[in-house]
C-alpha cells in the first residue's frame, strides 16, 4: 500500500484552506451539520452495519453506536464550533526592537493533521469541524469497527465541499489497516502533527513508531478521592455519574479511593452502582464492609488499581490520609482528570495544587472533562501530556504561530 498521493494532495489542499474567509469556513460547516440531519438514515444505516459485526455486550457498542439524538448532538457541536472566534490570525505578542525591527507573533494553523482512532465515529466529524475552522486539513485513520459509519461520514462531507467548490481532499480518510497506520506514522513533510486518540495500547505504539510530531491523548485512568470531610449525598451523586454515565469513554471513573475515617458510608456511596451492575474490585478493608451487601463484589488486585475498565467495573482503595490518595494517583493515574470530594477547602486546594493532571475537579464528576462542556466548542481530543497542550485540545490547541518581521532596511552587524 502507497498512500504517498494522498497525502500529498492533502498537503495540497491545506493550503487553499488558508485562503477562506472564517465567514466561509462558518457557512460550510453550517452546510454540513445540515447535512448530517437531512442524511441521517444515510448515517445510521451505515452505522448499523457496523453494530451488527459487533456483540451487544461489548462495553465498546455504545461507544461505536449512533442514534438520531446522537446525530443531533453531533450536528448542534458543529454548529457551536461555527458560532465560536477564528482562532487564527491572532497576535500573541508584539514589539519593536531598539534597532527598529517590528515583531508580530500570530496564530496560523499546522497544516496537515492525522488523526488516529478507534471505534468512535462521532470523531470523524469533530475533527472535521475543528480542523476546518481552524484551516487545517486533516488525515483520519479510524478502525475497522466503525469503518462503515467513517466512510459514510467523509463522503457526506465530501458533498458539501465539493457543493462549495473545496478541494474534497481537505479531509482524507484512510483505509481502516494496520498498513494504513504506518504509513501516516511515517509521513514526514505531509502530516504537520498526529494525534491518537484511543486506548493505552494504541497511543504506546503510536508514541514509540511515529516519525512525524506526536500528542498523546485519550488514555485515562480515572480516580475520585472521598475525604474524611466529604458530603455523602454529593458523593453518591458523583461517584455515580462519573462511573455509569458511559463506561468507554476515557473520562469514566476507574478508581474510588476512600478514606478509611468514612468506610462506614462506603455501601451507601456505592449502592446505586449495583442497578446497572458494576463489579468492585475491593481492597481487603473495603471488601469487608461491603462484603455480603453488594451483590456484584470481588476481591482486588494490584493489576485493579492501575486499569482503564472502559466497562461496567469499579476499583475501591481504602487509604489513610490525603496524602497516600495523592501518592496512589502519582503511582496509578495517567494525568487525565483526577477528582476530590470534600468539605474542606484546605484538603481541596492541596490536591488540585498537588494532584499532576491535566484536569483536577472539586466536588464534580470527572465526565465533564470534554471540549464541549468545557465551552470549547468540540474537541480532537484529551492531551495528557505537558510539552504543548494539556487537557481538552479544541481550536486554539490545534493552531500553531510564526513570527513576522517587518524593518526598514536595518542590517545586523
Amino acid at each position: 500500500m502507497h498512500l504517498t498521493e494522498t497525502f500529498q494532495r492533502v498537503k495540497q489542499a491545506s493550503k487553499s484552506l488558508g485562503l477562506l474567509t472564517d465567514s466561509q469556513r462558518n457557512e460550510i460547516l453550517q452546510a454540513v451539520a445540515d447535512a448530517i440531519i437531512d442524511n441521517k438514515e444515510r448515517i445510521l444505516t451505515a452505522n448499523a452495519r457496523d453494530l451488527a459485526r459487533m456483540d451487544k455486550d461489548n462495553p465498546l457498542y455504545d461507544r461505536l453506536q449512533l442514534t438520531e439524538s446522537r446525530l443531533e448532538d453531533i450536528a448542534n457541536d458543529m454548529r457551536n464550533v461555527a458560532k465560536l472566534p477564528t482562532p487564527l490570525g491572532h497576535i500573541t505578542k508584539q514589539k519593536t526592537l531598539p534597532n527598529g525591527l517590528r515583531l508580530c507573533r500570530v496564530s496560523v494553523p499546522f497544516g496537515v493533521i492525522g488523526m488516529i482512532y478507534e471505534a468512535r465515529p462521532n470523531v470523524t466529524f469533530d475533527v472535521f469541524s475543528l480542523c476546518f475552522k481552524s484551516g487545517n486539513a486533516c488525515v483520519l485513520k479510524g478502525g475497522k469497527d466503525a469503518d462503515d459509519s467513517n466512510r459514510e461520514s467523509v463522503a457526506l462531507i465530501h458533498e458539501v465541499l465539493e457543493h462549495y467548490g473545496i478541494a474534497k481532499d481537505a479531509v482524507s480518510l484512510l483505509p481502516a489497516t494496520h498498513e494504513a497506520t504506518g504509513e501516516m506514522l511515517n509521513a514526514v513533510g505531509y502530516i504537520d502533527l498526529c494525534i491518537p486518540r484511543g486506548g493505552r495500547k494504541l497511543i504506546d505504539f503510536v508514541r514509540d513508531t511515529a516519525r512525524v510530531p506526536v500528542i498523546e491523548t485519550g488514555a485515562g485512568v480515572v480516580n475520585t478521592y472521598f475525604d474524611k470531610e466529604g458530603d455523602r449525598e454529593m458523593g453518591r451523586a458523583i461517584i455515580l455519574n462519573a462511573k455509569t454515565r458511559r463506561v468507554s469513554v476515557c473520562n469514566a471513573l476507574d478508581c474510588l479511593l476512600i478514606h478509611q475515617d468514612r468506610l462506614n458510608d462506603l455501601e451507601y456511596l456505592v449502592s446505586p452502582q449495583a442497578d446497572k451492575k458494576v463489579i468492585i474490585y475491593a481492597d481487603e478493608k473495603a471488601y469487608a464492609i461491603l462484603d455480603g451487601k453488594y451483590q456484584y463484589l470481588e476481591h482486588g488486585t494490584a493489576e485493579s488499581f492501575g486499569t482503564e475498565f472502559m466497562d461496567y467495573k469499579l476499583a475501591v482503595k481504602t487509604v489513610s490520609s490525603l496524602n497516600e490518595a495523592i501518592e496512589h494517583i502519582d503511582q496509578y493515574g495517567s494525568g487525565h482528570s483526577e477528582a476530590i470530594i470534600t468539605e474542606n477547602a484546605d484538603t481541596a486546594h492541596r490536591f488540585q495544587q498537588y494532584v499532576d493532571a491535566a484536569c483536577v475537579y472539586w466536588n464534580a464528576p470527572t465526565s465533564f472533562t470534554d471540549g464541549a462542556q468545557f465551552g470549547l466548542g468540540a474537541e480532537i481530543g484529551i492531551s495528557t501530556q505537558k510539552l504543548g497542550p494539556r487537557g481538552p485540545m479544541a481550536l486554539e490547541e490545534i493552531c500553531t504561530y510564526k513570527w513576522l518581521i517587518e524593518g526598514e532596511g536595518q542590517i545586523r552587524k
